[in-house]
């Protein structure tokens, strides 16, 4: 197979002359492309990558990008493997920087501007991936039970089938999803979602202002973003009082942060094992009967 450097030149129409690591990625392997003509890009690629993983990362990049809210990397090109070189994801190369007076301040709001563009529906066009695990977005009529059948309710069963899960966990899981209707809470149109803002998929660029990458779109309750956002930290308080002064939230909104975060929880049992199982355990707890 041809080479990351002639799969670029393709892609751009462009040489490389050089190529430098970029620590930090978890699942993919990073780089800084100078070409010839001095522009500077970021490459993701993988050795092993699932189907078409970048091609779906691409089109969620465009998709939070057509909101205008919140800059998110330009999309120059991606790729599956093929005979001209690797699978790869080629974008443009974001210098970071210290944030801005006005960081915290502008993320909040540019995120709330973001949920108000809306989505057409629960759900998005193609699935899509969480990280490396596959995201079923076909789209639903209602929020409940889009939660309880596209999201939790696969993530439950697939660690349950790889011996991840205990059986008494998932059968908890299945009686919360059974009262779904009961738990969502106002009925809200579909926000366009990042679908993975946790902290290291955010950053201030050398301009100071925020930048999001890495999502997992798709058209969801608004609270999902906002949840995982508090799940891990690395986001201030005023990140979330300028949502919401931007966007108020609907009255119950502290009562459903566990209900929100049991996704994200689910993910991490999946992807690192039973360490975060206690952690789910205890979000669950909050609607045990």
């Amino acid at each position: 197979m041809a080479s990351l450097e002639d799969k670029i030149a393709w892609l751009v129409g462009e040489r490389t002359v050089r190529v430098e690591a970029v620590a930090g990625g978890d699942i993919n392997d990073g780089f800084a492309i100078t070409l010839a003509s001095g522009r500077r890009l970021f490459v993701k690629t993988h050795r092993s990558p699932l189907p078409e993983i970048f091609l779906r990362e691409a089109e969620g990049l465009a998709w939070l990008a057509e909101a205008n809210a919140l800059r998110v990397p330009e999309v120059v090109a991606a790729s599956d493997s093929d005979a001209r070189g690797p699978a790869c994801l080629v974008l443009e190369y974001i210098a970071s920087g210290a944030p801005g007076a006005s960081y915290d301040e502008t993320l909040g709001r540019g995120l709330a501007t973001l949920h108000r563009f809306g989505a057409p529906a629960f759900g998005h066009e193609r699935a899509n991936y969480l990280a490396t695990l596959p995201q079923d977005n076909t789209t639903g009529a209602d929020w409940p039970s889009f939660y309880a059948e596209r999201r939790i309710s696969p993530l439950t069963e697939r660690a349950v089938a790889r011996g991840l899960l205990p059986t008494s966990v998932a059968a908890r899981l299945q009686r919360l999803c059974a009262q779904m209707n009961e738990l969502t809470g106002d009925l809200e149109p579909p926000a366009r979602l990042h679908g993975d803002l946790w902290g290291g998929n955010a950053l201030a660029a050398a301009s100071g202002e925020p930048v999001i990458f890495d999502p997992a779109v798709y058209g969801g309750h608004r609270e999902i973003d906002l949840a995982m956002m508090r799940l891990f930290g690395g986001f201030s308080r005023r990140v979330f009082d300028a949502y919401r002064e931007s966007y108020p939230l609907a009255p119950g909104h502290e009562d459903r942060v566990a209900l929100y975060q049991l996704y994200p929880l689910l993910a991490h049992v999946n992807l690192f094992g039973g360490g975060y199982v206690s952690q789910l355990d205890r979000a669950l707890s909050v609607y045990d009967a």
